[in-house]
């Protein structure tokens, strides 16, 4: 298996979230960014965390993680959008010699570490590698090899890496249900997921 750095991009603003943060959301007992740091965790690479110079809770959610794979980085311009994560998680990459980079989004609750192992599997040196929806919607995980770290430190805006996905061949990988893409962004997101799971735990 390649050496690959898990990217977990933890530095967006929650604009949509009316004044909650959703990465402190509560998901199987714990704030959602814990949880999802604890998975990547265990698939045993090296996980770097971007996170904001202004949502201290982000990083104190982490603070009792002492893990030697785990790594924090505060992104100072955070606001500049999720090409800031990006850019540092790629840097990062680059300076510590990984040969890929995944980026995992910090919001998608019902990923499943099989579901991350299954888009590491497919790992390609040349290409890469996107999770999908079972009926075929892109989503994430998004798995970069190494030659495509040093365009990535040059992405703006708040579109993430859609104009180097545009631009090069994509092997899926198709994950059951609509766990690739289910991310929750407004407080009714939230509601009608947790009722969704209630549902399915009776």
């Amino acid at each position: 298996m390649a050496d690959v750095l898990i990217l977990i991009p933890a530095a967006g603003a929650s604009s949509r979230m009316r004044g909650r943060d959703k990465l402190m959301e509560e998901v199987r007992g714990a704030p959602l960014l814990r949880d999802r740091v604890e998975m990547a965790l265990g698939l045993g690479h090296p996980v770097l965390v971007t996170l904001p110079p202004d949502r201290p809770r982000r990083a104190e959610a982490l603070r009792d993680l002492a893990h030697p794979q785990l790594s924090t980085l505060v992104v100072e311009d955070a606001a500049t959008g999720l090409s800031a994560s990006l850019r540092a998680g790629a840097d990062w990459a680059l300076r510590h010699d990984h040969s890929a980079l995944m980026v995992l989004l910090p919001d998608l609750p019902d990923l499943t570490e099989k579901d991350i192992r299954a888009v590491l599997q497919a790992y390609d040196e040349k290409e890469i590698i996107r999770a999908t929806a079972q009926d075929g919607t892109p989503g994430h995980p998004v798995l970069f090899p190494s030659h495509f770290l040093p365009a990535m430190r040059h992405l703006t805006g708040d579109q993430g890496a859609q104009d180097i996905l545009r631009a090069n061949p994509v092997q899926t990988v198709r994950l059951p249900g609509t766990r690739a893409t289910t991310d929750l962004d407004t407080p009714e997101a939230w509601t009608a997921w947790r009722a969704a799971s209630s549902d399915q735990d009776r």
